[in-house]
């Protein structure tokens, strides 16, 4: 796999050929993604920053379920965006230049909280 163009068609495909389009709603997507970022969330719940840097080296298998879940919830996002037509990267570019502007970097420099 390449780039999100073959991804996307890949889930398509995927989708297709089970006959599973007519349970993809956009409502029922968003819910089953938020599932999924939860799922993501509980592998990492209780864990300090130190711990989860060495999810790879000493936790292979919590490691392996954090990808799992990260590519579950990337598949359900560009479900949802195919489904209502979003091209994903032009929102996600125009998303990116809304926020340049929204937290200019003089105002945004080292600070996590939202200035007002």
């Amino acid at each position: 796999m390449t780039n999100l163009k073959e991804l996307l068609q890949k889930q398509r495909d995927f989708v297709q050929i089970r006959q599973w389009d007519k349970f993809g709603s956009p409502k029922n997507l968003s819910m089953a993604l938020a599932v999924e970022a939860a799922e993501l969330m509980e592998e990492f719940m209780w864990l300090t920053d130190e711990q989860i840097e060495s999810l790879a080296s000493k936790h292979p298998e919590r490691f392996q379920n954090v990808k799992e879940e990260l590519a579950d919830v990337l598949l359900y996002l560009l479900r949802i965006a195919d489904k209502m037509q979003i091209d994903l990267l032009k929102s996600a570019d125009e998303k990116i230049k809304k926020n340049e502007t929204k937290h200019p970097v003089q105002q945004s420099i080292e600070l996590a909280a939202k200035y007002s």
